[in-house]
């Protein structure tokens, strides 16, 4: 495993959640983290309340100017390096067919596919000479089917694939690609969809407790361990690794 000790990382959707969650594990054993964000109040309060070895950069990934901004931001930040990539922005789309239109369709494809290959792009120098590492962030919904999520899903979808093959591509390099699955874990993604309020988001992950074989939902926290694994291990590339409790198990106790 490689050592977090001065490991300088770059995670975008720093600012709450999973991407919250994984700055601070990541910090607290040495690593050197950037996140970034859109609402620069939250990026900037999560990375003073983690101290000297988080900085912050606000910033939308879905601009091209942008995304060259983080990479070098990172760099500095780490040293004059850039160790691994956590593309962890995205968004929510829950609309049934009915409802589809091309304009929100290509919407959620640039913020959760697009943006983080493109991102993956600009860092590959970096991550090049650092023998690096790339994770993204796929989901449940890729292998349970909920009606309605069809949008977000198929993005996901998008991005466990991605990996797969961006490991294939970029083995000869040394980089290694891999995505995590969470399974239900309360963050500020449907809140920020308007789909619910935070009461309404926690009261239905809760919900879900008895569809984990596990009988809970989890915490950002362990999703975070799970990418922090992804970021360390050295032999393991182009796989999707379930943090889920055994919720894709598709049982219910």
């Amino acid at each position: 495993m490689k050592p977090l000790d001065n490991m300088s990382v770059l995670i975008t959707g720093g600012g709450s959640g999973i991407g919250e969650a994984t700055a601070r594990l990541l910090a607290k054993g040495g690593a050197r983290v950037t996140i970034t964000g859109r609402r620069m109040e939250k990026v900037q309060a999560v990375a003073e309340s983690i101290g000297n070895n988080c900085s912050w950069l606000a910033g939308d990934v879905t601009k091209d100017s942008d995304r060259h901004e983080m990479v070098a931001h990172a760099i500095q930040h780490g040293g004059g390096r850039l160790d691994a990539l956590v593309s962890n922005a995205g968004n929510m789309e829950r609309t049934r067919i009915e409802d589809w239109t091309v304009e929100r369709l290509r919407q959620v494809f640039e913020d959760n596919v697009i943006s983080g290959m493109m991102l993956t792009q600009a860092a590959l120098p970096a991550l090049t000479q650092s023998k690096g590492a790339v994770v993204f962030i796929g989901s449940i919904y890729t292998v349970r089917a909920y009606p309605g999520a069809a949008p977000y899903a198929v993005t996901k979808g998008s991005l466990e694939t991605l990996a797969r093959v961006l490991a294939s591509e970029l083995g000869p390099r040394n980089i290694r690609v891999n995505a995590v699955r969470p399974g239900a874990v309360l963050t500020e993604i449907n809140q920020r969809a308007g789909l619910f309020d935070d009461e309404q988001a926690a009261k239905r992950l809760e919900g879900m407790s008895n569809h984990h074989a596990l009988g809970r939902i989890g915490t950002s926290t362990e999703i975070a361990e799970g990418i922090e694994f992804a970021i360390r291990a050295e032999w393991v590339t182009g796989t999707v690794i379930a943090i889920d409790g055994g919720l894709g198990l598709g049982v219910t106790i």
